[in-house]
């Protein structure tokens, strides 16, 4: 016989289901399904932890779907632990993090990782740009290759999703569970070398009327904070200091122009959602469609997405059941590559209108020409500007499964993953648009990009219980896979007319050029072997063993293969004999693991080396191509090995009201796929090998609470976690203990800043300055720190020079978030914050690389309390002194703060409308509710500074003046698009 077993919600997943009397049993699969056999006069006795346990009568039947109450008891959380296998927390070994559906929605928004920032211990998702539909950096328990990728892989319902978070609606989730550790990875391999994020989404439920649901919020986002910059009097006053510049054709002492308040406009946030879903005894559905559009603050850039998803279940008599899962998305990205830049160094003295209120196209300041940067100016370009990015993606999975007649538990599986993502980049620059120079030539430029993938997994499974004690989960995989990736760009200049923009480069009048850097194809695929056995023993003993091994086409001949281990164990100390009398204590569980992962994330070509062109002209009428060599091959490239251990503790009290874990752990990777650089006299540039060591370690800690449960009508819950990672570089190549064109040093975290430290000004009567700074000007200018020695009298032997470079520390002491809700009867109060403690945020607005801060009185500037013989206790160096080109000498210097914040990401007060009331004219659901996202900041030193959001906003290489001196891994706040406060209004309605 066959069945389901659900709640009032939906699908009990990882229920126990047994023939009483016998040791014949099973458990319900992800949709809370089961399958077993039993005599027509049989009893099933139906168990899941937080629910009653309820004795079913067989009377012949062939289906029973069978519905339990909760339990007094707070309800377990079942966790997805990969590849179709759903366990209760107490059962799990591994380390794997969990929040569900409904908690994801407690922060609207239309890209899912802004939902999980804060939310879950050990894995942060670190903002890389502020643009409207940007996703964030994941990392999961830290850093640990050096070049190869960092990105966890994410498993959207058992298949590996080719896409991005972005790609998936927050609504249409159920579930999201990290998986951490190697013993809980390792079932996925090399792709789960940085972590698993499994995302489970909503299928309907059987036996399930059509349920139609229409969630939506919509609002308007302004900016967080104006990027601090002089008024017309200070420019005026620092000119003065500096002593550099006068006013240009254009400026005036009795102007005092807020070119920020001319160019940012409100910007509108819009999401609608329609969902609908429901089944028949054998089957089910769910099916949606979203609209997401986000307007920036900056004008005529935005991001707009349309995504389509559906799933389907079917059984198919007793034994075989198929379905699918399809995500579509098509979105619009415009304007992105607009930055700030222009609009804040453009100086307030100079005003952007002409005597008759026409707007100029040009301003003349003290030593340049400036393009008008103004909402109006970027408006009224009109065909002579485009910046547009196209995508869409298409993510498919379909599956098969029998249960094997004869043999209870024993299943066979297999899944099919088809994914296509196609792009196209386009931009179109009009002659004299963003530049002080009218007659330049105009320039447009494509590129499109396409990605295909395929995956088939084939799964045999076996799950029975055996009596009452014994649980045995068996799974087998062989899987296969394939990418092909390819590229082609094409830039053309002097384009006739403004309306062609980049749709057809061939009417171009100048150079049309196909740069062969800007290409690029790629094809490899993956081949997989994996076992894993799940084995309790009264709930009280777990153990999980696995072994994988990958072949991959991106290693050389003998080195494609390699298998790896992993193991757990866990011990539920509660479920002992001599712990049945401590009531208070609901759960304590001990488990520790052990695994080993590998990586091979590296260009699929790496070991044949690689050559690049060069054109020659011989003569006036011949042309050649030349080929040299740029990287080595090396038919001896291998993988890429880490080794985890974590041990973990997770415990319950007071009915569970008070929950917990916390964990340790240690991964060490080595023989690390990297580049080595060689010398130029070997006309090679450099070559890949296996060579480094890093290690990461940890520890995590996260707490939820029920401090209210429905007393007088009030509830109140209350949530946190709060971890910390320690990152080192072991080891490099050839012995050496620095790389410092890579700012790699041993013995040091991967992410540093290889600089001088800035500790103070210098005054008149500090001693030694003569030594260590010679020359004139020098009070006022930045005093960084010396490490050199010291005569036998306490003098330095010698000035500061390179030497004194210090390597800093930009990682944080520990991180983290915490969540609260109140609710009185049909209101509810939610908050969600994230904060971080220590470490360095790169700003480059202060520092010397955004040319921002030049402290000459050039251009626009930074609002710094700078030094002067009446302000010697500032903390920005005197306008006059010691120069290094445009900057202040060591200005760099002056752009790093201290990391730490404590940011509050979302308050909402809902309303949900009486349930009975509802019920009689259709509706099982009304909630309506009000946000403000990212309402203050408490606790950061770069706020306290600037008024601005501390998150970064960019990578390293990006939204600066000159983007050579730090590394792209590194990230800073530049000049990309402000930080926004939003203020939303929304509607959860379900028929």
């Amino acid at each position: 016989m066959s069945g389901t077993v659900a709640d009032k919600e939906g699908p009990l997943p990882g229920a126990t289901v047994l023939v009483e009397g016998t040791s014949n049993g099973t458990v319900t699969d992800l949709d809370g399904r089961f399958s077993i056999s039993v005599d027509s006069d049989g009893v099933l006795k139906v168990s899941y932890l937080g629910y009653a346990t309820q004795s079913v009568a067989v009377n012949g039947r062939t289906n029973i779907d069978i519905k339990l109450e909760e339990d007094l008891q707070q309800l377990s959380e079942v966790v997805v632990v990969g590849y179709g296998v759903v366990q209760r927390k107490e059962s799990v070994t591994g380390s794997v993090a969990s929040i569900q559906g409904d908690a994801i929605r407690d922060v609207p928004a239309g890209n899912v990782s802004e939902s999980l920032q804060g939310r879950l211990p050990g894995v942060e998702f670190a903002k890389t740009s502020s643009k409207p539909g940007a996703t964030r950096q994941i990392r999961i328990r830290g850093t640990r290759s050096l070049t190869a990728s960092n990105d966890p892989l994410i498993v959207l319902d058992g298949i590996t999703f080719s896409g991005s978070l972005a790609d998936i609606s927050p609504n249409d989730i159920k579930s999201v569970d990290v998986l951490k550790d190697a013993s809980a990875t390792a079932i996925y391999g090399s792709r789960g070398a940085n972590g698993v994020i499994l995302i489970t989404t909503e299928r309907g439920q059987r036996g399930q009327q059509a349920r139609l649901s229409y969630n939506s919020f919509t609002g308007v986002q302004t900016p967080f904070s104006e990027f601090p910059m002089m008024d017309g009097p200070d420019l005026i006053a620092l000119r003065e200091a500096a002593g550099q510049f006068t006013n240009g054709a254009d400026e005036s002492n009795d102007t005092d122009t807020n070119w920020q308040d001319l160019f940012y406009e409100p910007g509108i946030i819009t999401n609608h959602d329609i969902g609908i879903s429901g089944g028949s005894q054998t089957g089910k559905y769910n099916f949606g469609i979203a609209y997401y559009k986000e307007e920036a603050v900056i004008p005529s850039q935005e991001y707009e997405r349309i995504s389509l998803r559906g799933s389907l279940d079917q059984q198919i008599g007793d034994y075989f059941s198929i379905g699918f899962t399809t995500n579509n998305n098509y979105s619009v990205s415009d304007g992105f590559n607009l930055g700030l830049y222009g609009v804040l160094s453009s100086s307030p003295l100079a005003s952007p209108y002409n005597e008759d209120g026409s707007l100029k196209r040009v301003v003349s300041l003290a030593a340049d020409d400036q393009w008008v940067y103004t909402k109006e100016s970027v408006n009224n370009i009109g065909d002579g500007w485009i910046d547009r990015n196209n995508s869409f993606g298409t993510y498919n999975s379909l599956y098969s499964e029998l249960s094997i007649p004869g043999i209870e538990g024993l299943k066979y599986r297999v899944n099919l993953g088809l994914n296509l993502n196609m792009t196209r980049d386009g931009e179109y620059t009009g002659s004299g648009v963003f530049s002080a120079t009218e007659d330049n030539l105009s320039q447009a430029s494509v590129a499109n990009t396409i990605n295909t993938r395929w995956l088939v997994e084939n799964l045999l499974s076996y799950d029975r219980n055996f009596g009452e004690k014994h649980n045995l989960n068996l799974v087998a995989l062989y899987s296969a896979e394939e990418t092909e990736y390819n590229r082609s760009s094409v830039v053309a200049r002097d384009i006739p007319a403004d309306y062609l923009q980049f749709y057809n480069l061939g009417q171009a009048n100048g150079e049309i050029s196909i740069n062969p850097d800007a290409q690029d194809y790629q094809r490899y695929g993956l081949m997989s072997w994996m076992g894993r056995a799940i084995y309790s023993y009264d709930s009280r003993y777990l153990f999980t063993a696995t072994i994988r091994s990958d072949g991959s086409s991106r290693l050389a001949d003998g080195k494609k293969w390699n298998t790896y281990p992993a193991v757990s164990l866990g011990w539920n100390i509660t479920e002992e004999n001599f712990m049945q009398g401590i009531n208070s204590l609901n759960l304590l569980k001990i488990r520790a693991g052990y695994g080993e992962t590998s990586n091979q994330a590296i260009a699929p070509y790496a070991t044949l080396g690689s050559l690049s062109t060069r054109p020659y002209n011989f003569g006036n009428d011949i042309y050649r191509t030349g080929y040299y060599v740029t990287q080595l091959p090396n038919d001896d490239l291998g993988w890429e090995y880490s080794t985890t251990w974590n041990i973990g503790l997770d415990f319950g009290l007071l009915q569970n009201r008070l929950t917990g874990t916390v964990e340790y752990y240690k991964t060490n990777t080595k023989d690390i796929l990297l580049a080595v650089s060689l010398p130029s006299t070997s006309g090679v540039n450099s070559y890949t090998a296996n060579i480094g060591e890093t290690q990461n370690k940890g520890v995590e800690l996260s707490l939820n609470a029920i401090i209210l449960d429905n007393q007088d009508g009030f509830t109140w819950e209350v949530g946190a976690n709060l971890y910390a990672n320690r990152n080192e570089l072991v080891s490099l190549s050839s012995g050496q203990d620095r790389d410092e064109g890579n700012g790699w040093f041993v013995g040091h975290p991967i992410n540093v800043i290889y600089d001088y430290e800035k500790i103070g000004l210098w005054q008149q009567e500090d001693p030694y300055r003569e030594i260590l700074e010679p020359g004139d000007n020098v009070v006022g200018s930045i005093k960084v720190k010396y490490t050199g020695e010291y005569n036998a009298d306490g003098t330095p032997v010698r000035a500061i020079s390179p030497d004194d470079r210090q390597i800093l520390d930009t990682n944080p002491d520990f991180l983290g978030g915490f969540n609260t809700r109140l609710a009185y009867k049909d209101f509810d109060l939610t908050a969600v914050g994230a904060f971080q403690s220590g470490g360095i945020i790169i700003s480059t607005l202060y520092g010397s690389t955004g040319y921002l801060n030049l402290l000459s009185g050039r251009r626009g500037n930074v609002d710094v309390d700078y030094w002067t013989p009446e302000n010697t206790d500032a903390d920005y160096p005197n306008p006059a002194g010691i120069r290094s080109g445009d900057n202040p000498k060591y200005g760099t210097t002056l752009g790093y703060f201290d990391a730490s914040y404590l940011k509050i990401r979302t308050i909402s007060l809902g309303y949900n409308f009486n349930q009975n009331l509802l019920e009689r004219i259709g509706i099982s659901r009304f909630r309506i509710y009000a946000t403000v996202q990212n309402p203050f900041v408490l606790f950061s030193p770069y706020n306290r500074e600037s008024g601005m959001d501390p998150e970064p906003n960019s990578f390293g290489d990006e939204n600066a003046a000159t983007t050579g001196t730090y590394q792209s891994r590194l990230l800073t706040i530049g000049t990309n698009t402000p930080a926004t406060r939003n203020y939303l209004l929304g509607i959860n309605l379900t028929f």
